[in-house]
């Protein structure tokens, strides 16, 4: 009958374990194993805390082999852009006419016709409505008639004076008898002028039965027809004519803007040579309007409720394409920034106020930048101050990173980054 023995690979010698003897009780035995060699060996628990501890030991070796095989972190960078940037400010806004004119009845009476054609172009002086004049008529002759009647006795009066005044002079009549005719003819002759008042106003209001339009321009639709009454208690409003050609537009610039541009006006004037700004409207499809426009106004105060200044601009308008209350843009060149510092918008962070830019330095370690930004041109962002020229600016993939970090580089598309394009730049949204 063969004998069983325990078999154990002998441990390596970097896995030996220093075991610390303590005090054995008394009458307390060691058991050993002898390997086939007749050595002895390490007791069965040292061995299997060898073993774990082998593990643990093979477990962090395989850990920092992991980590320091983990690639760096991987952004999307560009260069900072430079190149001359127009800086165009755009403002929205709405268009009026020239001139807005309401017509309304300045007299009461029942409508007789509309004599026009609706959303038309009517010319200065046009009959556009007629009130029903009879009553009118009616009320000019009577005025008349009371201009008559106080006229004949205006002229009994004057030959009475007339009759009394040598009798006076001879004592052959009294005093008080010339002094009363002379009161009656001054008192004729104020009733004359007051009926001569009553014929004008008769014929005045005879003349407003027939509504002519006061300017040249487009008709609005007709807000009363013919059999209504207008006039009775208010001047009833009837229509509303525009003149459309030139057409104004009327936009809002913030009042820190307003002082901003105030303040440089005349270094900004003489940059253009004492020109006038050149002013292009954007209609509500995206076309440009044809007619170059100027500076018409600048509104009197702020609007307390927006803040805001309004500015108003004059464009031709020789076919009366533009109507009024229609929405659009103006936008101008207000002057040129030389060799401005450009980067993508996506590379800006703004967080209270304060604008940002993660950088790569030349180490590959990430830093942020504070930076003072200006206007938008296209997808572009001018960085006025924080940047330097050569300066690589991190687009995508540093949102989660640190200050510090070691990254790898991807370069940006040239679309996303801006450069390379031979083409003018768009046109620039002022912040």
């Amino acid at each position: 009958m063969g004998t069983s023995r325990n078999v154990f690979t002998p441990l390596p010698a970097a896995l030996a374990l220093r075991v610390h003897k303590r005090p054995r009780p008394e009458g307390e035995t060691v058991r050993t194993i002898t390997n086939p060699t007749g050595q002895s060996t390490i007791q069965p628990h040292c061995v299997a805390a060898a073993l774990m501890l082998a593990g643990i030991l093979t477990s962090a070796c395989q850990g920092e082999q992991t980590k320091a095989a983990t690639p760096s972190p991987q952004v999307v960078v560009a260069n900072v852009e430079r190149r001359d940037v127009p800086v165009v400010i755009e403002l929205v806004g709405q268009t009026k006419g020239a001139q807005d004119v309401e017509i309304r009845a300045r007299i009461e009476g029942f409508l007789d016709d509309v004599a026009f054609q609706e959303g038309t172009l009517v010319k200065k002086g046009q009959l556009l409505y007629r009130i029903d004049p009879k009553p009118l008529q009616a009320s000019l002759a009577n005025a008349k008639a009371d201009l008559a009647t106080w006229q004949a006795r205006h002229v009994k009066t004057q030959n009475d004076v007339k009759r009394l005044q040598p009798l006076a002079a001879k004592q052959a009549v009294s005093q008080q008898e010339l002094d009363d005719a002379v009161a009656s003819q001054e008192a004729a002759q104020a009733q004359v002028q007051a009926q001569n008042a009553s014929v004008d106003k008769a014929e005045l209001d005879l003349g407003y039965t027939a509504v002519s339009s006061p300017i040249t321009g487009l008709v609005g639709t007709t807000l009363v027809r013919s059999g209504a009454l207008v006039g009775r208690g208010e001047s009833t409003l009837l229509t509303t004519v525009s003149q459309v050609d030139p057409i104004l537009f009327t936009a809002g610039i913030s009042e820190a803007e307003y002082l901003r541009l105030s303040r440089r006006a005349d270094e900004l004037r003489r940059q253009r040579g004492g020109k006038p700004v050149e002013v292009e409207l954007l209609l509500a499809d995206g076309t440009v309007h044809p007619d170059k426009g100027r500076l018409d106004a600048i509104e009197r105060a702020v609007d307390t409720t927006t803040g805001t200044l309004s500015l108003q601009f004059r464009f031709a308008n020789p076919g009366g394409l533009i109507r009024p209350g229609q929405y659009g843009r103006v936008r101008f060149v207000l002057e040129t920034k030389q060799d401005a510092m450009l980067v993508p918008q996506r590379a800006v962070q703004e967080l209270q106020s304060l604008y940002n830019v993660t950088v790569v330095g030349p180490d590959n370690k990430l830093a942020v930048k504070t930076v003072t930004v200006g206007p938008r041109v296209g997808s572009l962002w001018v960085v006025e101050k924080g940047l330097e020229p050569g300066d690589r600016v991190v687009v995508e993939g540093a949102q989660r990173l640190k200050p510090g970090t070691v990254v790898t580089t991807k370069d940006a598309p040239p679309a996303e980054a801006g450069s390379g394009s031979a083409e003018p730049l768009p046109a620039a949204e002022h912040k």
